[in-house]
């Protein structure tokens, strides 16, 4: 949320969740640049209260109510995450933080405020930990809005939006279990010097370590999965009769007894995402899970 936040009456112009592709008019990077010199670590989770603010148990933007989670343990999410930057840097948020956008922050809609997520972009593999502290996005199929330092760091700048995977992390589980500051490799120990060899020999040059290819997995969009066959064929059908031509079935033998689970993809970006979540709505079908392969 970009605006002070009272239960059930928020002034509607300033919430529209934005990002660098269709957003709020006026927003995105910083100007003239979408770099920043360096972009800081991670949010480290620590035990803290609930904010006095943006904590209401109940609260309507757009003429929809929203519920505030009594508590963000055990919660994880896939859907859509955008991003806000220069429009909103130096505002209020909802629990009258000022929003920073070099900041390793995130918006939610339901998460207490202030809580901790790892969010990680199902496209690429990368992962980062940000403190959600503002409401939002109000827009139709998003589940977190990021900071422009947060969005950098997943690569997700250049499209404004990208499948994630949000899952809550408990500040109270072992220290182990929970996500630690990146810290710079320490400067190695002064190598000891080369044994002096005759002037007839020569000294090959160090081959460098090949780069690690960059990850690059397919999203599927899963729609059930079925231990009788005869379901999953009746599912494929209804999607087939819909004119939904990609969907398949596949066979989990990893379970016992093996699913069947109807998947659709490869879903190339999240405008195909989008649209797609709107034709299975009409199907009547509510709850589609992402899947990166």
């Amino acid at each position: 949320m970009r605006a002070r936040l009272t239960p059930l009456l928020l002034p509607l112009v300033l919430l529209t969740a934005c990002h660098s592709s269709g957003g709020i008019r006026g927003d995105g990077p910083p100007s003239g640049s979408t770099r920043i010199p360096e972009l800081p670590d991670d949010a480290i989770p620590r035990r803290e209260a609930r904010s006095k603010y943006g904590n209401g148990p109940v609260y309507e933007v757009f003429g929809k109510r929203y519920t505030v989670m009594p508590s963000s343990r055990g919660y994880q999410e896939r859907g859509v995450a955008s991003w806000y930057g220069k429009k909103f840097h130096g505002n209020l948020t909802s629990n009258r933080e000022v929003y920073d956008m070099y900041a390793m922050t995130a918006a939610h809609k339901t998460l207490p405020l202030p809580s901790y997520v790892r969010v990680r972009n199902l496209r690429n593999d990368k992962s980062i930990v940000v403190r959600v502290n503002d409401r939002g996005p109000f827009v139709h199929n998003r589940v977190i809005d990021l900071s422009y330092s947060a969005a950098m760091k997943l690569d997700m700048i250049r499209d404004g939006t990208s499948l994630v995977e949000v899952t809550a992390i408990d500040v109270d589980a072992p220290s182990g279990d929970r996500p630690t500051r990146m810290t710079t490799p320490a400067i190695p120990a002064k190598a000891p010097p080369l044994v002096s060899l005759p002037s007839t020999s020569t000294v090959p040059a160090a081959t460098p370590a090949p780069a690690a290819p960059a990850v690059e997995h397919q999203i599927f969009v899963q729609v059930g999965a079925f231990g009788d066959r005869a379901n999953a064929d009746r599912r494929l059908n209804m999607l087939a009769a819909a004119g939904i031509d990609n969907a398949f079935i596949h066979e989990d033998r990893s379970a016992s007894p093996a699913l069947l689970r109807v998947r659709i993809g490869p879903v190339a970006d999240v405008l195909q995402y989008d649209l797609l979540v709107a034709e299975l709505q009409n199907l009547g079908i509510q709850d589609p899970y992402l899947i990166a392969d």
